[in-house]
Parts: structure tokens; C-alpha cells; sequence
């Protein structure tokens, strides 16, 4: 059963809330699950909880919580635009900070990773260049990774994207990507769309969110 917990910000002093979650099995590491735009939802408690399974201690930290304390949003078009206006007036220095807190708390117990989704999933890709002490990080269908393709990298990272995502083009990602990082893996599942980890009957897509979450633990497990 997972917990709310406070992370404290070095940047600011700012107190966040985070979703925690321990391991179940002997502790493999940390991982820093990072939300998409729709806040700390069922859906991204879930994905704490999977970790947590997989065994490692899981964190996702509330990245709006500057502008609306324990935000949630419906896949509605009130949340669309709800999640939309928070990411856009969320600075990225200070969603990285916030991840740094996040790998603070749990880096003495052992190695973080960073996985995110969608507005994370950007995060994650930025994590890998900005945030120091991450060990590895997965990236999936982040809309900002194409324009930040030719930072360096720190450490490993892995992209996930849906080959039928309307709003990302994955060719155009993966060419972006393998220009400046040849080295990196761009995964492209044919017949998923944005969101395709996310739970929701809406975007769903089973076979892609299996061979994306096994390939995510097969490198965290890696490092």
C-alpha cells in the first residue's frame, strides 16, 4: 500500500508531495516514476505500485503541486487543458529540481532510474542530460525529446514511442535521436498510440506497454 510523502527541493526549500510506495521483493533500486500532465492520478499510482512489485522503491513526485496541491485531472477535455496550462507554466529548472529531491530521497538506499510518461516521459529525456546521479532512464512519447535530442547524455536512456501518436511524430523522434545518440534505443510500436502505458480503455495498448515495460526493467536492471 503506498504513502503520501514530503520531498523538500534544494533549489527553493519548496515541500512537495510525493507517491511512495516500497519495494515487495529484496530492494533492486529506486525509480522515479514522473507523471504525465494529468498530475498523480490512478493511473500513475499504478505504475508506482508496479515498481514497487518489481522490486524497487518507487517515487512520484507532485510537479504541480506549486500551483495546485494533489492536481489530478480526468482524460476529458477540462483536464486536457487543465494539465496543460500546469505543464506550461511549470519552469523545467524547477520540475528537475523537484526530480532531484526525489533522487535524494532515495539515492542512500542504492541506484535511481527515472521512468516517465507523456509530459515525464520529456522529463525523463531531460533527467538523463540535467539531473546528476540518475543510473538510467526511459522516456516514453515525451513531446520536447526531438527538440533536446542533441544534449548529453549522462547516463543510458531508452525511448519509447506509439507509431500511431498523433502529436509526435515517431520517425522524425527516432531520426532526431539516432543523429545526435546512435547508441541510444528508440522503440517504435506499430499499432499504439500516445499513452499506450496509461490504463485508460481510451489509449491502452497491451502488447506495446509489455515489451516497453520489459525492456525498461531489462535496462535498470542492467545498470
Amino acid at each position: 500500500m503506498g504513502d503520501t510523502i514530503t520531498l523538500k527541493s534544494a533549489a527553493d526549500g519548496y515541500e512537495l508531495s510525493a507517491y511512495h510506495e516500497a519495494p515487495f521483493t529484496p530492494r533492486k533500486g529506486g525509480v522515479i516514476v514522473l507523471q504525465e500532465i494529468f498530475g498523480i492520478d490512478k493511473y500513475v499510482r499504478a505504475d508506482v505500485e508496479r515498481w514497487a512489485k518489481a522490486g524497487y522503491e518507487a517515487v512520484a513526485p507532485s510537479l504541480f503541486d506549486r500551483r495546485e496541491r494533489g492536481f489530478t485531472a480526468g482524460h476529458d477535455a477540462d483536464g486536457m487543458a487543465a494539465g496543460i496550462a500546469h505543464a506550461r507554466a511549470t519552469p523545467l529548472e524547477q520540475a528537475l529540481a523537484d526530480i532531484a529531491a526525489a533522487r535524494d530521497f532515495l539515492a542512500p538506499r542504492g541506484k535511481v532510474c527515472v521512468v516517465g510518461y507523456c509530459y515525464g516521459g520529456s522529463l525523463a529525456w531531460l533527467s538523463a542530460a540535467k539531473v546528476e546521479g540518475i543510473a538510467a532512464a526511459s522516456s516514453y512519447y515525451g513531446s520536447m525529446v526531438k527538440a533536446n535530442a542533441e544534449l548529453p547524455l549522462a547516463c543510458p536512456i531508452i525511448v519509447h514511442l506509439g507509431h500511431t501518436d498523433p502529436g509526435i511524430k515517431a520517425d522524425e523522434v527516432e531520426a532526431a535521436v539516432k543523429a545526435a545518440h546512435p547508441e541510444v534505443p528508440v522503440y517504435v510500436y506499430e499499432g499504439a498510440g500516445h499513452g499506450f502505458n496509461n490504463e485508460s480503455p481510451e489509449r491502452y495498448h497491451e502488447e506495446a506497454a509489455d515489451l516497453a515495460r520489459l525492456r525498461t526493467r531489462e535496462l535498470f536492471e542492467s545498470v
